[in-house]
């Protein structure tokens, strides 16, 4: 178990009310087309188990100040939003905070078992957030409805269809990455260790273009904000990045650089032409592709200073392996991890290493990891598999926020649902496990006004009315 540094309860109970800081933009979304039905926001329920850990949980800590004060402060944020006073965006970052801090493994939500074999990716289409797919060691691809159809409080997210062993088209080996086409649930996309890339028809679940390379095949990425390219980069075996056009149907070029094998790839989230990719030769790499030289800058972990860094340890971004990327929402930052069970945060336009201190970060994985960050949040969180358990920690001050237990083996991957704040994470034990936000306990009849800290009331809605009999 990772060690914890510090007690951020104090801090971060009061930034779940607070919830200042910037709001992500939204962004208008096509319509999908798996099904017309759109979602509606899902049912969640049951018991919390206790947490065994060295460290309290945060949701506990911040009880007595948000979760007691239940719709009191609801109202408080709902009244200060309708007179102005509060930004408002602000109950919303409120909202989303303290139900990540609440996440736990729920005994009403249940994801129907389907794999034979470890689950080693999952991606949540970001039209509806909806539909899931996973992708196996056993080369299968299933795709998921999230939805509660029958809107009973017990219920099991069913398999809609899949790509199984009887597919003439299935993956012959184990599936690395599944994606879903950022704009549109009529496509998706997985790559796997037989060498292929293969993009999908949902509909008919047959592949529109397979891409073959000479190597395995780690991870893949197409870019979420793109509008002027249709590029998928592809880290294999080989040290050379593949970049694979969807309009042409050939690989475009290559970008060079890396000396062994490319483990992860990312695009940023902010820039359309800028990707990062991480290799097992220790490196992080920016890149743009409209660029004859393409590498932008090499992330150093030493921030280039030459009395700290050997000459083995320079221009590297870790000590080890680097098989996991993630950016924030905003693009601003790179979340990365290595096999040195270290994990760090870089600033994204400058390279930067910002020393955020994660403490151990058990990484014994030989291929990608993938894990993930929340979305809405203040502050925002990062979801890393870690041994059997997933670490939740806060993004920019590294503190480990509690250990989600459930699994029976070694967590691959991870994926947030930032629509309803769920977490769902695959392991080498074939499940696929949903981590919902608990329920918020309502607050007593029997508690009077004045037993609520009023601290946490919004100055402007104090009574200090008074009569002018009390006045003489």
């Amino acid at each position: 178990m990772p060690a914890g540094r510090g007690d951020p309860a104090a801090k971060v109970a009061t930034t779940a009310a607070a919830a200042a800081g910037p709001r992500p933009a939204d962004h208008a979304q096509p319509a999908p087309t798996v099904a017309g039905m759109a979602a509606t926001p899902l049912a969640v329920g049951g018991g919390r188990p206790a947490p065994s850990q060295s460290r309290p949980r945060l949701a506990q800590d911040g009880e007595e100040g948000w979760e007691r004060l239940g719709g009191v402060a609801m109202l408080g944020f709902i009244s200060a939003r309708q007179a102005g006073l509060d930004d408002p965006g602000r109950l919303r970052r409120a909202e989303a905070t303290r139900r990540v801090l609440s996440l736990e493994l729920n005994k009403d939500r249940d994801v129907e078992r389907m794999h034979r074999s470890g689950v080693n990716t999952l991606d949540i289409e970001p039209v509806e957030g909806r539909y899931m797919l996973s992708g196996g060691s056993d080369g299968v691809i299933v795709l998921y409805d999230l939805e509660n159809l029958s809107r009973k409080p017990s219920y099991t997210c069913k398999a809609l269809c899949s790509v199984g062993r009887s597919h003439p088209d299935v993956h012959r080996f184990s599936v690395e990455t599944v994606q879903w086409y950022p704009h549109d649930t009529g496509m998706f996309t997985s790559s796997s260790f037989d060498k292929t890339l293969k993009i999908w028809d949902t509909n008919t679940l047959q592949p529109a273009d397979v891409f073959h390379f000479e190597g395995t095949v780690y991870s893949h990425h197409m870019s979420p904000v793109a509008t002027k390219h249709c590029l998928i980069a592809v880290g294999t075996k080989s040290p050379k990045v593949q970049l694979c056009d969807l309009k042409s149907g050939s690989c475009s070029h290559i970008l060079q650089g890396h000396r062994q094998e490319v483990l992860a790839v990312s695009w940023s989230p902010r820039h359309e032409y800028v990707l990062a990719t991480a290799s097992a030769d220790n490196r992080v790499k920016l890149w743009d592709v409209r660029r004859a030289s393409g590498c932008l800058r090499t992330l150093d972990q030493h921030n280039e200073e030459k009395s700290k860094a050997s000459s083995e340890a320079a221009g590297t971004a870790h000590n080890g392996r680097v098989n996991g990327l993630c950016y924030t929402n905003d693009g601003l930052h790179l979340l990365t991890i290595g096999t040195d069970d270290r994990m760090r945060l870089w600033n994204s336009s400058t390279g930067e290493n910002t020393l955020v201190n994660y403490g151990k970060v058990c990484n014994e994985s030989r291929k990608g990891l993938k894990f993930t960050v929340s979305c809405g949040c203040s502050p925002e969180f990062a979801f890393v598999p870690y041994g059997s358990t997933i670490a939740v920690y806060t993004v920019f001050t590294g503190e480990l926020i509690t250990m989600l237990r459930g699994h029976y083996s070694t967590v691959d991957c991870c994926v947030f649902q930032p629509n309803f704040q769920e977490l769902y994470s695959g392991s080498k034990d074939c499940n696929i496990l949903a981590w919902i936000p608990a329920l918020r306990e309502p607050v007593p009849d029997d508690i009077s006004e004045k037993s609520l800290p009023q601290q946490h009331l919004n100055p402007a809605y104090e009574d200090a009315w008074s009569s002018s009999d009390d006045e003489g």
